[in-house]
């Protein structure tokens, strides 16, 4: 059977230059020709029938196709998929490529992992992965969960705040998912959290502060994500409107750099000319001490004119009954 090189090319070419002993074979590439193709240093072995075409290539695509290729050829059908970490770098969710491969498989599947590798077995297979992506890798929302679940509250309500952000999932798509995750580990917490993402919330701690600041205690219900006095392309995080008040929550997105701390300055002193007013709050006042911070932004309204009284949330020692 003589060898298609065309086809060998043509499936390198998709794989980020790798191939698989499989592949070769169909291709009418034998054994002894591989073997020689790596003696010779003209291809070089990367996972037990895995072989890189171009040596010297060491991005973290190789890793991730090449972990998916050895998966892949111990099984009858293309069962395997990137999860996790992986499949958010390659969603582009994440800048920084993952240290670990993951992938998951359906769970009448058992792996030994190549090194390097994480492999999870899922009754759910066929829902999670997206079937028009390649390297194959779970659906965005099944990713942006994925993160979630295995993250602190504070940072999951980050995931899925950013990713609605960007717009690279919806809302509607990740309640879809998470309705079919019983288990997962914020299912209660993103539930909520999801139409207030949906309103305009950006980050985790805006999110913080939408639900254990605003919400719990009773503050008026803020405009979330308004356009400022300067045009359409800079954003307030909450405006309480009628009161002339503005908080600005400084999470993780958008307040990082000294650049970003120097416009949000000019800008809350330009505020000060107008009527309005700006109070900033950072991480430990939402997710640290949530009631005190109430206590605070319910004296700030009470001072320009909101009659409303707060009302004690559920955390022990809230000291919104004391104060109220």
């Amino acid at each position: 059977m003589p060898i298609n090189w065309g086809e060998l090319r043509r499936a390198a070419e998709s794989q980020a230059d790798l191939l698989s002993r499989a592949q070769c074979l169909r291709a009418g590439a034998g054994d002894e020709l591989i073997a020689w193709r790596v003696s010779s240093g003209r291809w070089v072995r990367i996972h037990d029938g895995v072989y890189l075409t171009k040596p010297g290539r060491a991005d973290w695509l190789v890793r991730g196709v090449a972990a998916l290729l050895r998966v892949l050829s111990t099984a009858q059908a293309a069962d395997a998929a990137l999860r996790g970490s992986s499949a958010a770098y390659l969603w582009g969710l994440e800048s920084r490529p993952p240290t670990t491969v993951e992938l998951v498989v359906p769970a009448s599947r058992y792996v030994t992992a190549p090194e390097g590798v994480t492999v999870t077995r899922s009754r759910h297979f066929d829902r999670l992965v997206d079937d028009r992506a390649y390297p194959w890798r779970t659906t965005v929302a099944a990713t942006v969960l994925d993160l979630a679940d295995q993250s602190q509250a504070t940072d999951a309500l980050a995931v899925v705040a950013r990713s609605v952000q960007r717009e690279a999932v919806t809302v509607g798509e990740l309640r879809g998912e998470l309705a079919a995750r019983a288990r997962h580990r914020h299912r209660r917490l993103l539930n909520a959290a999801l139409a207030d993402v949906d309103e305009g919330g950006q980050s985790g701690a805006e999110l913080l502060y939408i639900r254990d600041v605003e919400s719990a205690h009773g503050l008026p219900r803020g405009v979330r994500q308004g356009p400022s006095d300067e045009g359409q392309r800079r954003y307030h995080d909450t405006s309480y409107e009628e009161f002339g008040l503005i908080v600005e929550v400084d999470g993780r997105l958008g307040h990082e750099r000294w650049s970003d701390r120097v416009r949000d300055g000019r800008r809350d002193r330009q505020l000060l000319t107008t009527a309005q007013v700006t109070t900033r709050v950072f991480w430990p006042d939402v997710a640290l001490s949530p009631c005190t911070t109430a206590v605070e932004v319910g004296q700030i309204l009470g001072g320009r004119g909101w009659r409303g009284r707060l009302r004690p949330c559920r955390r022990p020692g809230c000291p919104v009954s004391a104060s109220a």
